[in-house]
């Protein structure tokens, strides 16, 4: 069976951290761009970051650039999501996705082949 499972979202304050964790299991992250989304009340789903095939290249929307990392780590199958400075606006659930095509082309469409359940991330102000 096919899953992305997340985990590491919780309730933070304002200037924390969290770290999120994708872990896919029933296929290999090899073939895939992955990317993390996430949905605000009242809002619509956006794409945070992604990042390519085997980890060679990493995107990032421009209200998280040089706060939050993406990494890959093929060992275990997992990709990361580090997130520092968190601001409320942050706050929302965090979805993982992976697909075979781009980042540009799944971030703008929200179409990928595989979808995790979402975790809650609450920044408190």
């Amino acid at each position: 069976e096919v899953q992305l499972v997340e985990s590491g979202g919780g309730l933070v304050q304002a200037g924390g951290s969290l770290r999120l964790s994708c872990a896919a299991s029933g296929f290999t992250f090899d073939d895939y761009t992955i990317g993390w989304f996430r949905q605000a009340p009242g809002k619509e789903r956006e794409g945070v970051s992604g990042i390519s095939r085997s980890g060679g290249n990493r995107y990032y929307a421009d209200s998280v650039r040089g706060r939050f990392t993406i990494s890959w780590d093929n060992a275990k199958n997992t990709v990361y999501l580090q997130m520092n400075k968190l601001n409320p606006e942050d706050t929302g659930v965090y979805y993982c996705a992976a697909d075979r095509s781009t980042w540009y082309y799944f971030s703008n469409t929200g179409i990928a082949a595989y979808w995790g359940q979402g975790i809650q991330v609450t920044v408190s102000s």
